[in-house]
């Protein structure tokens, strides 16, 4: 006989077992949480989406820049200076070797010596030696014309009695028209001697003296182009030059930029540029910079845009 035991019926074991009730206030706590963060969430992002976007512009920074040449030729004898080296003015960037130009410079200082002894000659006069050649040559010359004028006399009378031939007169005649002449040319001589050189003769020695310095001074300032120095203090740029290589006139040696004189090209489009004109300021941010503000002044605004070859830099 088996035993069989009696379940309950299902109201008496809803009956047995407690109830159980609901948390309404935690679940109500949650949904807010969430929905505030959810309405952060959106605002951030329209925020984000709505704010005023900065206007980055592309454009090149450019320096002015200085293209050094020599006037002369020669070899580069010396280059103490490299790329991107900072130069102050006057210091020296090229030394170029013309051993022909420095030998004509040296003739033309020569020349100048003899042109400035001859014009001291000149102004010093005849020396007393050549004066007194002179004189003696006059006096001879005085002497012989007094010979030939007692000659021609003599001879003059005899052949008006008759005592003389013609032809003897006229040899005397001729004599003493030689010994006239010979007179006065070594007069002329003597009185040169004693005045020297003639005011025009002066002034041709002083012109050459002058002429002579001016070349001189021509070949001078060639010589000084053989030193290359820096006009302004710059910044090494490019070098087109090395030592030894030879160097013609015109043909840049290096290039130089003042970074004291720096500018900014942008291109903008035409609803940007519409509002600004030459001379105003803006405040911008440039990223090379660290990010750091500087104030611009628009200084040119070009009539048309630039396209082609440009570079952002």
């Amino acid at each position: 006989m088996t035993d069989v035991k009696e379940s309950p019926a299902p109201d008496d074991r809803a009956k047995a077992e407690p109830r159980r009730e609901r948390p309404t206030g935690s679940a109500t706590a949650a949904a807010s949480i969430v929905t505030l963060v959810l309405c952060a969430i959106v605002g951030l992002s329209v925020w984000y989406l709505a704010r005023p976007q900065p206007l980055i512009v592309q454009g090149e920074a450019d320096a002015t820049r200085v293209d050094i040449a020599a006037r002369v030729d020669g070899r580069v004898g010396q280059r103490p200076v490299e790329r991107g080296q900072n130069v102050a003015a006057g210091q020296l960037l090229f030394e170029i070797d013309n051993p022909e130009l420095i030998t004509k410079w040296r003739q033309a200082q020569a020349g100048v010596d003899v042109a400035k002894a001859q014009l001291a000659n000149i102004l010093v006069g005849t020396r007393v030696e050549v004066v007194d050649q002179k004189k003696a040559a006059l006096e001879s010359a005085q002497s012989n014309f007094t010979l030939a004028q007692k000659t021609y006399d003599r001879i003059k009378d005899l052949a008006g009695t008759g005592n003389a031939p013609l032809q003897q007169l006229d040899q005397a005649t001729n004599s003493l028209e030689v010994a006239r002449r010979s007179q006065d040319s070594a007069k002329l001589a003597y009185d040169e001697a004693v005045n020297g050189a003639t005011k025009e003769e002066r002034e041709i020695a002083r012109t050459k003296v002058l002429q002579a310095q001016a070349s001189v001074d021509t070949i001078k300032a060639d010589v000084d182009e053989l030193t290359v120095k820096a006009p302004i203090a710059t910044q090494v740029y490019q070098i087109g030059a090395e030592l030894g290589e030879y160097v013609s006139p015109g043909v840049p040696l290096l290039s130089l930029i003042d970074l004291s004189d720096v500018w900014l090209r942008f291109n903008l489009r035409e609803d940007l540029v519409k509002g600004l004109k030459v001379g105003d300021r803006f405040k911008m941010r440039a990223p090379a910079l660290g990010d750091q503000e500087i104030e611009a002044e628009i200084k040119l605004i070009e009539t048309r845009g630039e396209y082609a070859g440009w570079r952002a830099t």
